[in-house]
């Protein structure tokens, strides 16, 4: 044995048995608390006082409740959007039913193609008013060219189902029931009736959901107006046997692959060409519980012409046993969901990732990819004074982040205090060869100087980063680098908080705010606010990210021409963004990367005099040159949203 070897062996056992070590020390202080708590609960006093404890515990919950909602402001904020809600639910449901003359209108529509849709429904022991509700739904369609096709598994004692739905079938041609020998299962059944349809699409339908009349219609009119391969729509949970009693509008995304790896967020109602199957199987059993998400990953994967249409139109009915309820009522949906995401990701050659469970919920996913060596990263802060902010964002980074091949280009500009100059002089003192500082002479342009700035890079990745931040996830480099790295992604953006750790940057949406330009989602929410359908506990695709923390590959950087120098201060990472999915590129928010923001604390906020002035001349000019974007929405904003807030409140019709 070598000497070198025998350094490294000992070396090895000397971290086990501190690692052992530790490993005793915390059972034995696991063992000691087992025991303090063991005295305490058998105390006759602890059991006695059980009725003041559950209240205080009850009134502790409340207090936590209002704090995360952001104290009593953010209370009274949460009571308000929920008034605003109720409101604009009366918009929705029954309301939104065609009249008789939209009907009239709709039916007699002529459509270039006119495809036959069998909807496909697994039937097992489905109680009396679900299955006749979701038949008179099915019934109610504007469009006619339909095919119901019900595979019924269900036992002896609901021979019900299976006498009402020949009757129908004896009455109505388009309505096809199997009978099978046994329950095979949501998989099996569906792929029963799969076999026995003949549609050139397919629709997928729960046997206790509810459909909206004209979803078909819409769907056919999508399908000769974008040649339409996959399609799905905005969907509600209700209860009490009535769709106006909504407890959640789900308003969805156009479509986000980065959203639906993490979170089946597309869901109901599927409908997709036939030829999407070939060669492929439609439910597959080994995913039972999860198996639309599967199905979902393998078609929305193959399609070429995917299309939402942002309109409430399938009611999904909350009951008990129904995962609409309640995702425990279904435990094994959550590996088939882990199973099925990790299937999709194996197929798309990522390896060594992983898949957890978020705070939001048990099938609303983590995704940690796999970093492809170890490029250097170079990050570039453009700063004009302010020792302080610079001094904390600075150590930040050199005494918070664990990824250890980096570099930070500090770019100055026009500084005049000599507190900042000393400040250099410490840095140069100390000769970290990971910091450089290069200046840029000439009147402040937050593009130019960033632009400079990366000409002295020497990372493969840049990050732009403004001097007013601090990191707080040890990790935000490597949870960035993870998306950077991917060849279908441009910029990267990461979750910024405020000093009371309440939200400013969760991902940019354009056309949102007074200016109808950029403003970013669930600005100002607590830091404990799940969000949107949970969706400030995933990572995602955006339109946009804030500069003020932004990764991006160097050579797409400088391949898009860096920022664009005509917008001097403000939107000029919304404009960088969206040339960049201009080239087909993606642009990713992760919460999992978090930065205090201390926002416009270096260069003020423009707010008044000169400073308004040109904010409007650059949103003018922004409005002017994104003007089709901005007409069209933003694709992952749902246009029922209204554009007055930031907190997704839905329009008020």
């Amino acid at each position: 044995m070598s000497e070198s070897y025998k350094k490294l062996y000992e070396a090895e056992r000397e971290k086990n048995r501190e690692f052992a070590a530790k490993i005793a020390k915390l059972e034995e202080e696991n063992a000691s608390l087992t025991f303090r708590l063991d005295r305490i609960h058998n105390n006759p006093l602890w059991r006695h006082t059980k009725g003041i404890r559950d209240a205080m515990l009850r009134f502790g919950k409340l207090r936590k409740r209002i704090r995360n909602l952001g104290g009593f402001r953010g209370f009274v904020s949460k009571v308000a959007y929920k008034i605003r809600e109720a409101k604009a639910k009366k918009g929705y449901g029954k309301a939104s039913f065609p009249s008789e003359e939209q009907r009239k209108e709709q039916e007699n529509y002529s459509f270039a193609k006119r495809p036959l849709i069998s909807i496909l429904v697994p039937l097992y022991n489905t109680p009396k008013v679900f299955m006749e509700g979701m038949y008179e739904s099915v019934k109610a369609q504007t469009y006619g060219n339909w095919e119901l096709v019900l595979a019924d598994g269900s036992d002896a004692s609901h021979g019900y189902v299976g006498e009402f739905f020949e009757k129908e079938a004896a009455k109505d041609s388009r309505v096809k029931y199997i009978r099978l020998d046994k329950n095979e299962g949501i998989s099996g059944n569906t792929n029963e009736a799969l076999a026995a349809s003949s549609g050139e699409y397919i629709g997928l339908f729960d046997h206790d959901d509810i459909l909206h009349p004209a979803v078909l219609f819409e769907y056919v009119k999508a399908i000769n107006e974008q040649d339409a391969d996959y399609l799905y729509c905005d969907e509600a949970t209700f209860h009490k046997n009535n769709i106006d009693k909504m407890i959640t509008m789900h308003f969805k995304p156009d479509f986000a692959i980065d959203n639906l790896r993490a979170n089946n967020y597309i869901c109901h109602f599927s409908c997709f060409k036939r030829e999407l199957l070939n060669g492929t199987e439609l439910f597959r059993s080994e995913f039972d519980g999860s198996q639309d998400h599967d199905m979902i990953l393998r078609l929305t994967d193959r399609a070429k012409n995917i299309v939402h249409i942002p309109k409430l139109m399938y009611y999904w009915r909350s009951h008990a046993g129904s995962v609409a309820s309640d995702i425990s009522a279904k435990e094994y949906a959550i590996e088939a969901a882990k199973g099925a995401v990790a299937d999709h990701l194996h197929a798309k050659g990522f390896k060594n990732f992983t898949i957890s469970s978020t705070r939001a919920f048990e099938t609303i996913f983590r995704i940690d990819y796999e970093l492809i060596g170890n490029p250097k990263i170079s990050i570039i802060i453009p700063n004009k004074d302010h020792r302080d902010d610079l001094s904390r964002c600075v150590s930040s980074i050199l005494e918070r982040s664990t990824y250890d091949n980096y570099e930070i280009v500090i770019v100055e500009n026009n500084s005049t205090t000599d507190e900042i100059e000393d400040y250099y002089r410490q840095l140069n003192d100390k000769n970290d060869k990971r910091i450089k500082l290069v200046r840029y002479v000439g009147e402040f342009n937050y593009s130019r100087v960033n632009n400079y700035g990366v000409e002295y890079a020497d990372g493969q990745y840049i990050v732009l980063l403004n001097n007013d931040t601090q990191v707080l996830t040890p990790n935000w480099m490597e949870q960035m680098l993870m998306y950077a790295q991917r060849k279908d992604v441009g910029a990267v953006g990461a979750k910024l908080l405020y000093g009371d750790k309440s939200i400013q940057h969760a991902g940019v949406v354009i056309g949102l705010g007074a200016h109808r330009t950029a403003g970013h989602t669930h600005y100002g929410k607590s830091y404990d606010n799940l969000g949107y359908m949970g969706r400030l506990c995933y990572a995602q695709d955006v339109t946009a990210v804030t500069g003020a923390c932004l990764m991006v590959a160097k050579h797409i950087f400088i391949k898009n021409g860096g920022l664009d120098d005509h917008f001097a201060v403000s939107l000029n990472d919304v404009d960088f963004c969206l040339r960049l999915r201009r080239e087909g590129l993606l642009n990713v928010f992760t919460p999992f990367a978090e930065l205090y923001h201390f926002e416009s604390v270096s260069r003020g906020l423009d707010d008044s005099g000169e400073k308004a002035e040109r904010y409007n001349e650059e949103s003018a000019r922004f409005k002017d040159k994104w003007k089709a974007e901005l007409e069209a929405g933003d694709p992952y904003y749902n246009p029922n949203f209204s554009l007055d807030r930031s907190d997704y409140s839905v329009k008020i019709c």
